[in-house]
C-alpha cells in the first residue's frame, strides 16, 4: 500500500493544488465578477476587491500550474494578511473569528511554494520541454 501511495504522491500534490486554487478562485469570481451572486459585494478599488482580484488572477495561475511557486507565495501572504487584518482582531480562536479558511489557505499555498505544482501543471510541462530541447 505504501508503494501505491508513494506513486500517487505527485498526483495528489497536483490535486491539492487544483482543488485549493479552484476554491480560492471562486472567492475571487464572487468579489470581482459577482458570480455567483452575493449580497456583500465589495466596492471597486476597496481592499477586499483588490484581494478578490489577486484571488482571481493568481488563483487561476495556481489552478493551471503556471508560475505556481511565485503565485502561491503571494497568495500565502495575502491569506496571512487577511487573517490578521480581518479575523484575528475579532477573537483569538479561528473557529470563532471566521478565519479557518484563511489559515488553511495560507499554509496550503505556503506548502505549494516549496513543493511546486506537481506533474499535472504547466510548470512541469515547460520543464519537460526544456529537458527535451537540451
Amino acid at each position: 500500500m505504501l508503494a501505491v501511495l508513494h506513486t500517487l504522491h505527485p498526483y495528489l500534490l497536483s490535486l491539492l493544488r487544483i482543488v485549493a486554487s479552484l476554491v480560492l478562485f471562486s472567492y475571487g469570481t464572487q468579489k470581482v465578477l459577482h458570480f455567483p451572486a452575493a449580497e456583500n459585494v465589495p466596492d471597486v478599488g476597496s481592499l477586499s476587491w483588490i484581494a478578490g482580484l489577486l484571488e482571481l488572477t493568481l488563483g487561476f495561475l495556481v489552478l493551471i500550474g503556471f508560475q505556481t511557486r511565485l503565485a502561491s507565495f503571494v497568495l500565502s501572504g495575502l491569506m496571512a494578511f487577511a487573517y490578521f487584518l480581518r479575523h484575528a482582531p475579532q477573537s483569538f480562536y479561528p473557529a470563532q473569528n471566521g478565519g479557518v479558511s484563511a489559515i488553511l489557505f495560507c499554509f496550503i499555498f505556503l506548502f505549494l511554494v516549496g513543493a511546486g505544482g506537481g506533474p499535472l501543471s504547466l510548470d512541469a510541462l515547460t520543464k519537460r520541454k526544456q529537458e527535451v530541447a537540451a
